[in-house]
C-alpha cells in the first residue's frame, strides 16, 4: 500500500488476509476457501470509488473490508449503494452517519472522544484544550462535537485552541511552539489529537525536541498505536495517552491467542496489534456469520 495512510492501513491489510488464512484452514465458507483481492488507491480519497466499483463489478467480491479515513469511507458510499454490496469499515469515526450498506465497527465520539475528555477533566485537572487534528471529516466533525461538549462542561471559548493541519504534514516546530505558549497560562493543558497518518511522527518527534511533557501537556491520541511511532525515540513520550477499545495489552486468552497468531502470520515478533485490527476481527466474524446463517454471500 502506498500514499500518507499506508503507515496504518497495511496493518489492516494483513490483519484480514490473516483471518482469511486462518478461516480457510478451518474449511473456508460454504464448502468453499475464500480469496482475498488486495487493491491499493495509494491514499487518493476518488481513486477509492473506483477501486470500489472495480472490486464489486470486475472482481466479483463478496464484501470489502477496509478504508481507514472518513473522506475514503464517504468516496465509496454511493458505489455501495449503487451495487447493493457491503463495506466493513473497522476505524473510529466521527459518526452523523448511518447507510444499510456498511457496518461501522469503530467507535463514534460518544464511546472514544467524549469519554477521553471526561478522564483528562476529572482525573488530570486539564482546563486549556488544544483540539489538534488533520483537516478532513473525522477531526472536523468530531471537534465540533468536542467544543460544543466542552463548552457545555464550562470551558471558556478562549480556553480552546484548534489547529488543523494537511495530511502528510511535517513540519511542527511553530504548531509545538504556539501549544506550548498555550499551555503557559497557568491552567492545566491537554492535546486532544485527531491527526492522522505519518503525520504523526514529525509530530511527536517535536513535542520531545521542544521538550513537551505528558506531566506539562498530556496528548491524548485517537488514531495513534504503536505501529504509528515505530522506529521513534519515545522516551520523551512516556506518559502521553491513547483511547482506543482495544490495546495490545488485554489481559485474557482471546486476546494471547490473536496476538500469537498474528505473529507467526506475520513472522515477526515486533508487529503490533491495535484497535482498528480488532474492529476488523469483529467485522469479518459478523461477516461468516451472517453468511453462514444465510446460507449464501448475496447481498
Amino acid at each position: 500500500l502506498s500514499g500518507t495512510m499506508a503507515i496504518s492501513e497495511t496493518t489492516l491489510k494483513d490483519a484480514m488476509l490473516m483471518l482469511i488464512e486462518e478461516q480457510n484452514k478451518k474449511g473456508g465458507l460454504l464448502g468453499k476457501k475464500l480469496e482475498a483481492v488486495v487493491v491499493d488507491p495509494a491514499s487518493d480519497w476518488p481513486l477509492f470509488a473506483e477501486k470500489a466499483r472495480e472490486l464489486v463489478s470486475v472482481d466479483k467480491v463478496s464484501a470489502v473490508f477496509g478504508c481507514w479515513t472518513s473522506v475514503s469511507r464517504k468516496s465509496v458510499l454511493p458505489v455501495f449503494e449503487e451495487l447493493n454490496s457491503i463495506l466493513f469499515y473497522p476505524v473510529q469515526y466521527e459518526g452523523e452517519e448511518s447507510q444499510r450498506n456498511v457496518f461501522y465497527t469503530g467507535a463514534a465520539p460518544n464511546q472514544q472522544a467524549i469519554p477521553a475528555v471526561d478522564y483528562l477533566a476529572e482525573s488530570e485537572g486539564v482546563e486549556r484544550w488544544v483540539l489538534a487534528g488533520t483537516d478532513y471529516v473525522y477531526p472536523r466533525t468530531t471537534n465540533k462535537i468536542l467544543e460544543a461538549y466542552l463548552i457545555s462542561r464550562g470551558v471558556k471559548p478562549e480556553d480552546i485552541m484548534i489547529n488543523y493541519t494537511p495530511f502528510g504534514h511535517s513540519d511542527w516546530q511553530t504548531i509545538v511552539s504556539d501549544i506550548k505558549k498555550f499551555g503557559s497560562a497557568g491552567k492545566k493543558t491537554a492535546v486532544v489529537s485527531t491527526i492522522n497518518g505519518d503525520a504523526n511522527v514529525p509530530f511527536y518527534k517535536e513535542l520531545g525536541n521542544q521538550g513537551v511533557k505528558a506531566e506539562d501537556i498530556p496528548v491524548v491520541a485517537f488514531s495513534v498505536g504503536e505501529e504509528e511511532l515505530a522506529g521513534l525515540d519515545t522516551t520523551p513520550l512516556v506518559g502521553h495517552l491513547a483511547a482506543w477499545n482495544y490495546f495490545q495489552s488485554v489481559d485474557n486468552p482471546a486476546n494471547a491467542e490473536f496476538i500469537k497468531t498474528w505473529k507467526a502470520f506475520t513472522r515477526n515478533d515486533k508487529r503490533v496489534t491495535n484497535d482498528p485490527m480488532e474492529a476488523h476481527y469483529i467485522g469479518f466474524n459478523m461477516w461468516l456469520k451472517a453468511v453462514e446463517k444465510a446460507g449464501t454471500t448475496d447481498t
